[in-house]
């Protein structure tokens, strides 16, 4: 971890006091970076069920979602994730991806898992899970331009402090978010496989000017390698890169037969080798194959490929397990890296 990185880390306050600011709302991303013993999970446990009976707290979350939640997770939490940057603006090594939010559930042939997912993620859950990461030291949340409408009630209503990414298929959508309040928007990885293929490069060079002008990071996206091949080759630099990065050695893959909704990056060794020419921070995504991939095998092939951030999408009861996760892989060293973190 770079000295700037160390810098970023929240320091240890009062645990009891983390554990209440928490549940009872305040500033969660405060709560990162607490170590708690056997005592203070028992505690964390008794909080969580003392603030049941609450029907709506400071923090905008009603009492069903406090139930439902598993705020005593947190007590395992070993450390906060850490930090890099993306020009000026401080990221979260690992944040949260929007699909499971927007309903994109990416679940092969079962017709059902979109509207599964949309219905357990109501607003009371969205914005428990959302404190639950801020607890964690996740400060970033990215998701389609539509989900702006979702991060304005949560910075109003619930005190929230989590950045948005947009995820824009549109420029009037990428406008309306940075007119929002988004720190960053960039072209959604499928729409700029497209713009390519049709060889638009003068309204990619347009989206990024005018986000810019805008005084936001601007990025773009792939699913393809060429995308970003193509990009450069037209010299269509952004301040980031979002491309998909995953191995082909999950058992859904079934090569040589017609994709379903189960491939997202077709050339893992081929966007190691092209992303490790360029200088702009790169944020890995799609890195478990949309939940075909375990986390510890898919951050560290990510992390090892060179991506310097990960989105990826999380439900409330695996984040910490995730940040976890991500930090014992972050701490073992990473010696197969070969591209310089950004």
């Amino acid at each position: 971890m770079s000295e700037n990185e160390k810098k970023d880390v929240p320091q240890n306050r009062d645990r009891r006091k983390v554990l209440g600011q928490i549940l009872l709302g305040g500033t969660a991303a405060a709560a990162a970076g607490k170590f708690l013993s056997q005592e203070e999970k028992i505690l964390a446990a008794k909080l969580t069920q003392k603030n049941d009976s609450s029907d709506i707290g400071p923090d905008g979350l009603a009492s069903a979602s406090r139930k439902h939640t598993n705020w005593a997770k947190f007590a395992d939490l070993k450390k906060p994730v850490n930090y890099g940057t993306i020009k000026e603006e401080k990221i979260s090594r690992l944040f949260l991806g929007g699909n499971l939010i927007g309903g994109w559930a990416h679940a092969r042939d079962l017709l059902y898992a979109s509207q599964l997912v949309l219905a357990y993620h109501t607003r009371d859950k969205i914005f428990a899970t959302f404190k639950l990461a801020e607890a964690c030291g996740i400060n970033v949340h990215l998701g389609h331009h539509s989900q702006i409408a979702v991060m304005n009630d949560y910075w109003d209503k619930a005190s929230g402090t989590l950045k948005y990414i947009a995820d824009c298929s549109t420029l009037e959508g990428a406008v309306e978010c940075a007119d929002r309040g988004a720190v960053a928007c960039y072209i959604q990885g499928a729409t700029n496989d497209r713009l390519v293929r049709e060889k638009k490069w003068d309204f990619i060079r347009k989206f990024l000017g005018e986000i810019r002008d805008l005084g936001i990071l601007a990025g773009l996206g792939g699913h393809d390698i060429s995308t970003i091949q193509g990009c450069v080759d037209h010299d269509l630099i952004p301040d980031f890169w979002m491309k998909t990065i995953h191995h082909d050695r999950y058992w859904s893959r079934c090569q040589g037969k017609e994709e379903c909704d189960n491939v997202f990056c077709r050339e893992p060794e081929e966007t190691i080798a092209c992303m490790a020419q360029l200088e702009q921070p790169w944020i890995g995504f799609k890195v478990l194959a949309a939940g075909a991939i375990p986390p510890a095998d898919g951050f560290r092939y990510a992390l090892e490929g060179g991506a310097d951030f990960l989105c990826v999408g999380m439900y409330d009861f695996q984040v910490v397990d995730d940040v976890n996760i991500f930090m014992d892989i972050y701490d073992s060293g990473l010696s197969h890296r070969k591209r310089p973190w950004r």
